[in-house]
């Protein structure tokens, strides 16, 4: 059983939905624009999130998620923009272009072990955001493009040791990050264009002798 393609699209008065064991998988949109949805707590029997699933539900604070699945959706809970508080699931392997764009409330966020990428503008505009986890042994390969731009309030990160490719503009205008450490022994070959553009308050960085 699944929740189809923009099943519950713009009830804007929907306030709280209960999500029974039977439903295996949400449709693109499926709660899109349910701004007045504060939280969901999501079964395991879920397995896949369509596109934009939660897209725009921008009193969301609160998702528990359950489910066994292996990304987090495009856009998926892009501009919920109260979010505060989510548990990524360690079968979760893939964070998907835009999963959190604008989640401006969201503070801290832990990458399970799981994730081997994450993708163009994942976090971007998640201007609260001041603690990012990578658990390890960190799986992580790819950071890709403006994955976290405009982070302001992010001080402190640690890029665990397999990241082999970061995009540009990845750290652009984290306006409050002063360190960066490549855990040892890194895989990174090179820092891209515009990486840490605007990075104004930042004081240090080891760069790993493996770029060239």
């Amino acid at each position: 059983t699944s929740f189809g393609d923009y099943a519950f699209y713009f009830c804007s008065s929907l306030a709280q939905i209960e999500i029974p064991s039977s439903v295996t998988s949400f449709g693109k949109n499926t709660f899109a624009y349910c701004s007045s949805l504060e939280q969901i707590e999501i079964p395991s029997s879920v397995t896949s999130f369509g596109s934009q699933t939660f897209f725009y539900c921008e009193s969301l604070k609160q998702v528990t998620i359950h489910a066994s699945i292996t990304l987090i959706s495009d856009n998926c809970f892009g501009n919920c923009t109260n979010l505060t508080e989510i548990i990524i699931p360690s079968s979760v392997t893939s964070i998907e272009k835009r999963s959190f764009q604008y989640c401006k409330s969201l503070k801290k966020i832990i990458i399970p072990s799981s994730v081997t990428i994450i993708k163009d503008s994942a976090f971007d505009g998640c201007s609260s955001l001041s603690e990012v986890i990578f658990e390890s042994p960190s799986s992580l390969r790819s950071i890709e493009s403006y994955a976290f731009n405009n982070c302001s309030s992010l001080k402190q990160l640690t890029i665990p040791p397999l990241v082999q490719s970061i995009g540009s503009s990845t750290f652009s205008l984290c306006s409050s990050l002063k360190q960066v450490i490549f855990e040892d022994p890194p895989a990174i070959t090179a820092i891209q264009s515009q990486t840490f553009f605007e990075c104004e308050k930042l004081e240090q960085v080891n760069i790993p002798p493996t770029v060239t």
